[in-house]
């Protein structure tokens, strides 16, 4: 048994796994040939056991030996075949870092944010109002005759609607941001220089040039002496600052309830310079905003005097102002999340 034992200590010095193609398998088949339940040791000490007493002793000491050489090569093998895949690893460490894709900033938040630092450039601050609102703050504060068009299911998204009579609830999602304006003048006596972006809903078919869902930065500015010049100096710096320093303004006539007198705000198409193409049908103007001095009714509806004050409010779409910023024909693109479409914004900030 002495020479057995001996034997085995040889095999255990002078095993190797090089040239071995799977060289864990191979050290788990050396751990369990020697070391595992029936393995060369469990087999060793059985014959121990019978061995006579005088034997015992060196025979002992023979076999802790024989145990220790062969858990020293299974460590050994181990280590081997660790720094093996170490030395094997196929990564090139002076290529560029293959990053996964970050997310950025969508386009149109990118496109209000614009907006917002721009007009806060000339002290215009943030104000937010909830997106379900009440008649009294999207509609009757606001001027609406009770016969309004705008009053009609077929624009407005009433959250309820009473089963007795058919007409609505005044609980509604809001169809502009004016109300928040409703809201800051209750709260806040003038100067009021706010505006007021946010998303808004309408019931309208969806199209290319139309959704149910869209955004506005709508704008109030209410102070003594305020006139139709303010208005229009400040919507030309925000056109300058916005579209570029070449950027000229007409003021067309319109008609909104909550101002008078009210108008639509064109710009000079930055696409031809004004010259004419087919993004502004050959007019070499763009339409981009509503605006209008504020009507001495709303004013009077949320207890500002209209004989001391006077102010002037605007609205504009946020997808319109990225269409023609960035050359975007379908409006539906912004919320279908097509990566092909929102790649190509990454670089905004």
């Amino acid at each position: 048994m002495k020479e057995l034992i001996a034997k085995y200590i040889e095999e255990i010095r002078a095993a190797k796994i090089d040239g071995i193609e799977d060289k864990a398998a191979a050290v788990e088949q050396f751990r369990v040939r020697f070391l595992g339940r029936k393995g060369i040791m469990n087999e060793l000490f059985e014959q121990f056991k019978k061995a006579p007493g005088e034997q015992k002793k060196e025979l002992g000491i023979a076999l802790n030996q024989l145990k220790t050489a062969a858990q020293e090569k299974v460590e050994e093998f181990k280590n081997f075949v660790e720094q093996s895949v170490e030395l094997n690893d196929t990564h090139d460490l002076t290529l560029p870092s293959d990053f996964a894709d970050r997310g950025s900033r969508h386009v149109l938040s990118v496109t209000m944010n614009e907006i917002a630092d721009i007009f806060a450039r000339i002290g215009f601050t943030i104000e937010d109002g909830p997106e379900i609102e009440d008649d009294y703050h999207v509609f009757t504060a606001l001027n609406f005759a009770p016969d309004h068009p705008a009053r009609d299911m077929q624009d407005t998204f009433f959250v309820e609607k009473d089963p007795n009579v058919n007409k609505p609830t005044d609980v509604l999602l809001r169809t502009h941001t004016s109300g928040v304006q409703v809201r800051v003048m209750e709260r806040q006596k003038p100067p009021i220089r706010v505006i007021m972006p946010g998303r808004v809903f309408r019931n309208e078919a969806i199209s290319a040039r139309a959704h149910c869902i869209f955004h506005q930065v709508e704008g109030l500015y209410i102070d003594k002496k305020v006139s139709f010049t303010d208005l229009k100096q400040t919507l030309l710096y925000f056109a300058k600052e916005m579209f570029g320093p070449d950027t000229q303004i007409r003021l067309r006539p319109s008609y909104f309830p909550f101002t008078e007198p009210s108008a639509e705000m064109d710009i000079s198409c930055n696409i031809c310079g004004g010259k004419g193409c087919n993004i502004c049908k050959g007019t070499g103007w763009l339409e981009i905003l509503g605006c209008g001095m504020v009507d001495p009714n709303v004013l009077e509806a949320s207890g500002i005097d209209s004989k001391e004050y006077s102010g002037f409010a605007f609205g504009m779409g946020v997808e319109r102002m990225a269409m023609l910023k960035y050359q975007i024909r379908d409006l539906r693109l912004y919320f279908e999340n097509d990566l092909r479409f929102l790649h190509q914004f990454d670089s905004l900030v």
